[in-house]
């Protein structure tokens, strides 16, 4: 198994969502700590994308970062890219180089009497299937099983383009476009000298949006879950891979583990 050890201050960005794409590399970009870096980013989008990122695994070996859209409609088209990508850096991940992911919940998440332990197995899967840093759960990602079949319906595979309905009644808004409201977390309209500003406005206004879902979901034991809005996440008896919320905190992740990668390959490695 070979270790990469001459790798760049590069980041691979692995979906075939061009909307999900652009917000992790402007979220990237718009940091001070991070626009720096080199983004690796598939230039096209739907069965194309998935054709392009398995072109690219085999050049995750010269980054320090890969992030994977690991959501349920997303993982069975790219899993074949997925597996290479892993296998490609196995003796290097954690040390050399990471794996973020960016994924909806388990099936059952939403389904009435379910609490947040039916995360335990799915981080589980993840953990050893992609061996990541950390797992980032975003709301606008997970649909209830009804709005999925819909858009399965409407297209295969679905496109989804749209809010979750639970997310957009809350916002008091219908038929919100996803790209819109990543545009509007992100602060992607502000003057650069006013960005950071309105994302840590608009960051608290989403925090606040997450603990209404979560007080409606779950009542008084919401209270228990506040981890889930700190950098270091919500973590569970029995498993070891902390749940966070998609964006919040991502790009401190994005930030910490490009210098822990860095750091590494300057230590000697035993082997």
């Amino acid at each position: 198994m070979l270790s990469h050890k001459h790798r760049k201050d590069q980041v691979h960005i692995l979906t075939a969502d061009a909307i999900l794409a652009t917000d992790v590399q402007e979220r990237i970009d718009g940091d001070e700590r991070t626009r720096s870096l080199s983004l690796r980013v598939p230039k096209a989008s739907g069965d194309a994308a998935v054709a392009e990122v398995e072109r690219m695994a085999r050049e995750t070996v010269a980054s320090r970062l890969m992030i994977l859209d690991v959501r349920g409609v997303t993982l069975p088209r790219l899993l074949k890219a997925y597996t290479q990508v892993v296998g490609f850096n196995r003796r290097d991940l954690n040390s050399l180089c990471y794996t973020l992911l960016i994924g909806d919940g388990p099936v059952s998440l939403l389904k009435p009497g379910k609490s947040l332990e039916v995360f335990v197995p799915h981080l589980a899967r993840m953990r050893v299937d992609f061996s990541p840093a950390a797992y980032f759960f975003d709301p606008f990602l997970h649909y209830t099983d009804a709005e999925m079949n819909e858009l399965r319906a409407a297209a295969d595979p679905p496109q989804l383009t749209h809010i979750p309905r639970r997310l957009a009644d809350r916002l008091s808004k219908q038929h919100m476009p996803v790209a819109d409201v990543r545009r509007y977390f992100r602060a992607a309209s502000a003057p650069p000298t006013q960005r950071s500003r309105a994302v840590a406005r608009r960051s608290a206004k989403l925090v606040e949006l997450f603990r209404r879902g979560l007080k409606k979901a779950y009542g008084e034991g919401a209270h228990n879950l506040t981890d889930l809005f700190t950098k270091e996440g919500y973590t569970f008896e029995a498993e070891r891979l902390a749940l966070h919320l998609y964006p919040l905190h991502f790009e401190d992740w994005v930030a910490d583990l490009m210098q822990r990668a860095a750091a590494g390959a300057v230590r000697p490695r035993v082997g």
